[in-house]
């Protein structure tokens, strides 16, 4: 008999073979999301020595088939955490990644003493930064803009999953009508495509999965920082923050757009593997 510890150890052995990074981490959290148990819990001990159901090896087995095709991880869950809550993903979202967590961790420093905030979260794909601020912060007043209608359904399933209030607006960030009809900004956040033409060619194959549209930022990077920055700004109240994740090395340049562009007490903040991961500064006056 395969007993439901045998078919755990049996996905570790297929992801290693695979050559699947953190194979044993990654077949745990396949096997839990296919079993519908933790591992290492009462639940699990009460099962590991029994014979899993015909649905439950279906369900494992195509989960690793997917994984081994090259999916990524959360995708083929169909759910990932951040900033301790989960969003769902799949096809057409961009993944939340722990890098992100820096952007929202700054905002909520910056922002801790303020009683109402009116915000944007641009190119907000899952929603992620949005609906994490929204329940961290005192009185936020939150809008989610996207243009991807892929991307769309899974920001509205992640607002309703966390009991977020927060609005969305379907729009391309990068049309002057889409910035016109915001004003009196406190807060703009944002977590733009920032890869460049060179990066796009050497990309791992499990991001080749993710949308191309939520990663591609133009010959350097930078066309969505140049255009967001200039469209978008007139919309902050005096003293409002404009708040960038930014790739490796971005930087310099993005502080120099936002600089040129009258922002004032420009810094750039490092992420949790000491890599700069955000750029933010103040409206200054007219």
């Amino acid at each position: 008999m395969v007993t439901v510890f045998d078919t755990l150890k049996n996905a570790k052995k297929l992801l290693n073979a695979n050559d699947i990074e953190n194979a044993d981490f990654e077949a745990v959290c396949i096997f839990e999301k296919a079993y519908g148990v933790k591992y290492r819990s009462v639940q699990y001990e009460r099962i590991k020595d029994t014979e899993p159901s015909d649905e439950q090896s279906e369900a494992l087995c195509e989960m690793l088939r997917k994984r081994i095709d090259g999916q990524p991880l959360q995708y083929v869950l169909g759910e990932w955490e951040f900033f301790g809550m989960p969003f769902k993903v799949g096809s057409g979202v961009l993944i939340p990644r722990q890098d992100t967590e820096t952007l929202v961790e700054l905002v909520l420093d910056k922002m801790k003493n303020n009683n109402s905030i009116k915000a944007v979260d641009l190119c907000a794909g899952s929603g992620c930064i949005g609906v994490a601020l929204q329940k961290n912060l005192r009185s936020c007043d939150m809008t989610c803009v996207e243009i991807s209608k892929d991307a769309l359904k899974y920001l509205e399933q992640n607002i309703k999953l966390n009991d977020a209030d927060v609005k969305i607006l379907n729009a391309d960030v990068l049309r002057q009508e889409t910035a016109d009809a915001f004003s009196q900004l406190d807060l703009i956040v944002c977590n733009p495509p920032y890869l460049t033409k060179e990066d796009m060619q050497s990309l791992q194959t499990e991001v080749e999965f993710e949308p191309q549209t939520a990663l591609f930022g133009g010959e350097d990077g930078l066309d969505f920082y140049r255009e967001i920055t200039r469209l978008w700004k007139n919309t902050l109240k005096q003293g409002g923050m404009l708040a960038y994740e930014i790739g490796m090395g971005q930087e310099t340049d993005v502080s120099q757009i936002l600089i040129q562009h009258g922002f004032e007490n420009v810094r750039f903040v490092k992420d949790y593997c000491g890599i700069f991961r955000v750029v933010y500064g103040y409206k200054g006056e007219n």
